[in-house]
């Protein structure tokens, strides 16, 4: 957790230091970004971000956990968009699913800072700075899908004997996965959302989440 000191700070420089952190830990990682680099982009001295955290794993991790939240706040109305007894009538998960994850992967392609902090969170070479910061990212990513997959199980839309946790586990890899392989082609794999094509990147979120959700839907459901 950031120092008392750093809670102090106006609100604007807090913005500063972390704008500088995710633009040098999203270019070059967390273990090999430069402290030095982020104080100058700052404005403030290298030994004043110590005054603010209690190390380097700590600064990583509250840089992870912050660039997170942005991203939450933004797909907030999509995980507040499936609600089955709104109109009396379970609507189609699947379909609600990928109009979320094309909305997901619009969302990176025009955020370049909290894409690059993403794909430095989940391709972190240091095994412990790794968990330090894969840790609370995924915490929050569980606490806004698990209500959802929940809801989708009431409501019938997935089976009713559906292992939830192993749904939110392929969902947490599928996630970070679409989000970023536009942008890293050797490690997309050969299904990967083009970038600035929308027509052709639904088709890849298609051909990614029906799969997914194929062993979860009740039988005799279409797609």
């Amino acid at each position: 957790m950031p120092t008392t000191t750093w809670t102090h700070l106006p609100p604007e420089r807090r913005e500063r230091i972390l704008v500088a952190a995710m633009d040098e830990f999203g270019t070059h990682g967390y273990s090999t970004g430069s402290l030095n680099v982020i104080a100058r982009q700052a404005g403030v001295a290298k030994g004043s971000l110590f005054q603010y955290f209690a190390g380097k794993l700590d600064l990583f991790t509250y840089i992870a956990e912050q660039t997170s939240l942005r991203i939450f706040a933004a797909m907030r109305p999509w995980l507040d968009g499936y609600r089955p007894d709104r109109h009396g009538s379970t609507p189609d998960f699947t379909a609600y699913l990928i109009d979320a994850m094309d909305a997901w992967v619009s969302y990176f392609e025009t955020h370049p800072l909290e894409r690059g902090v993403t794909a430095a969170t989940n391709m972190e070479i240091d095994p412990v700075v790794r968990q330090a910061v894969l840790e609370p990212v995924q915490h929050l990513y569980l606490a806004g899908l698990r209500p959802l997959v929940q809801e989708a199980v009431t409501a019938g839309d997935l089976r009713t004997d559906a292992d939830v946790d192993a749904l939110l586990s392929l969902l947490l890899l599928l996630l970070p996965h679409i989000a970023l392989a536009p942008f890293f082609p050797a490690v997309a794999g050969p299904v990967a959302p083009p970038r600035g094509d929308g027509a052709a990147r639904r088709i890849a979120i298609e051909r990614l989440v029906h799969p997914v959700l194929a062993g979860f839907r009740p039988a005799g459901t279409a797609g």
